[in-house]
């Protein structure tokens, strides 16, 4: 199903979902990929890099930088780095659209060149919070010349002479944290980052393949280390994207909630900062194999088979809201179809994504006559044992993980669930109408 623009787009109770599929590439490691890469001096190849709006949002910034990135007719991306510290000063402001990744490691990146650079967003993006990422590079010698320093648009003024810092991370953010280690590689000296709650550490894995001086270490609290020894010359390397086991997680529970599911999900990341979700459904009672295991540059990749499951709740503690703040929302649904109460603890992050989606996990959940209770940054949820009714619709405020949450709610539901606008969906994972389409699920574009 091709999405052009804004699509009203309805999901019907469908059969058992059937088939296999590929899950397209990790966006937290193509965002990652491509900026590394052009940080070197040399050619590096991408294999699997995620075609979508937010990616295209990183590499157009690039390219306004003075990279030359090139896609081959097979879907390898070419990156012809300029070194550390090489890029050009843009003639024109740099929008990023929805992607809040491009802004926060641009912003970093760029902190620490002698460049001046105009960063902007679409209206969602233009309303999240921007603070965070300020802090570090101001202490690394950048300026904000224009601008509120809460939010796009502003204007960053890149240090000719920047300082390295020892900075311990206050959010458990793994942007903020990418976007000082970014900064740090055109830095002399040793940038410290303390982090004591572990974030997704795909920067540093990455860091390691392309040849950063990174070490890594733990404190005397156990609090994780991350020393980078600047000006070192990055080596050019050849990259497979793994799948993005964020954009897997929609399939995984749209295969546990329709009965007579039986799916098999291939290329799915197993990196223990971003996975545990799958433990979590396991722990839910949910059928899930792992039928191979094996390496993508430097993470683990796994095939998973899915069975149609008999859900029940659980309590999911606050430590790991770090790890899976991008699956509450499709845990959520899970949570509704399961049978007894699912406590989901320390959510308060979801309030500053794309849109509020701890108020997008109520109102779908209200709107489908599933009971919730909300206290702090707590929700509970009470499943109604597989029992979905359905017949609403739901306005995802260009989310697209809220837009895919309630399109999969509606495979299993009695009765369709429409979602008002679809076209957000690309900004992550373009392939999702056609892979649920593929495995027999029913939906509809409600403009034709």
């Amino acid at each position: 199903m091709e999405i052009k623009n804004k699509k009203s787009i309805k999901a019907f109770n469908s059969p058992g979902l059937k088939g296999t599929i590929t899950i397209p590439g990790d966006k937290s490691i193509s965002h990652r990929a491509l900026i590394l890469g052009s940080m070197c001096i040399g050619k590096t190849i991408i294999k699997g890099l995620l075609e979508s709006e937010d990616i295209f949002s990183t590499i157009n910034a690039l390219i306004k930088f003075g990279v030359d990135i090139e896609r081959k007719e097979n879907g390898d991306f070419i990156v012809n780095g300029v070194g550390i510290g090489g890029y050009l000063q843009p003639d024109e402001p740099i929008y990023l659209g929805n992607s809040g990744t491009s802004a926060r490691l641009l912003i970093g990146l760029i902190s620490s060149c002698d460049i001046t650079v105009d960063f902007l967003g679409d209206e969602s993006l233009s309303s999240r919070p921007m603070n965070r990422i300020i802090d570090p590079i101001l202490r690394m010698g950048a300026e904000i010349i224009k601008g509120d320093k809460s939010k796009l648009p502003f204007t960053v003024k890149g240090s000719s002479t920047p300082l390295p810092i020892v900075y311990e991370m206050k959010i458990p953010s793994a942007q903020i944290k990418s976007a000082i280690m970014l900064s740090a590689l055109n830095i002399r000296g040793e940038t410290t980052i303390i982090e004591p709650v572990l974030t997704r550490d795909h920067t540093e894995n990455l860091l390691n393949i392309f040849g950063g001086n990174i070490t890594i270490t733990k404190n005397n609290l156990g609090h994780k280390c991350i020393r980078i020894n600047g000006h070192k010359e990055l080596k050019s390397s050849h990259i497979e994207v793994p799948g993005d086991p964020s954009s897997a997680a929609f399939i995984i529970v749209a295969a546990l909630i329709v009965p007579g599911s039986r799916v098999i999900i291939k290329n799915v990341m197993i990196n223990k900062t971003r996975s545990i979700f799958i433990d979590f459904l396991i722990e839910m009672g949910a059928d899930i194999t792992f039928l191979s295991e094996y390496q993508n540059s430097g993470e683990k990749v796994v095939d998973l088979r899915v069975n149609y499951s008999q859900l029940h709740g659980i309590d999911i503690p606050p430590i790991a809201a770090p790890s899976m703040i991008d699956e509450y929302l499709i845990i959520s649904i899970a949570a509704a179809y399961a049978e007894g109460k699912t406590l989901l603890r320390g959510l308060g992050e979801l309030r500053v994504k794309e849109s509020d989606r701890f108020s997008a996990i109520k109102n779908i959940l209200q709107s489908a006559g599933i009971k919730s209770e909300s206290f702090d940054d707590d929700i509970t949820i009470y499943g109604n044992d597989g029992s979905v009714k359905g017949g609403f619709s739901i306005n995802t405020n260009l989310d697209h993980r809220v837009a895919m949450s309630a399109i999969v709610m509606g495979l299993g539901a009695e009765e369709p669930i429409e979602i008002d606008d679809s076209s957000s969906i690309n900004t992550s994972f373009s392939e999702f109408f056609d892979i649920i389409e593929t495995m027999g699920g029913k939906i509809k574009n409600n403009e034709n």
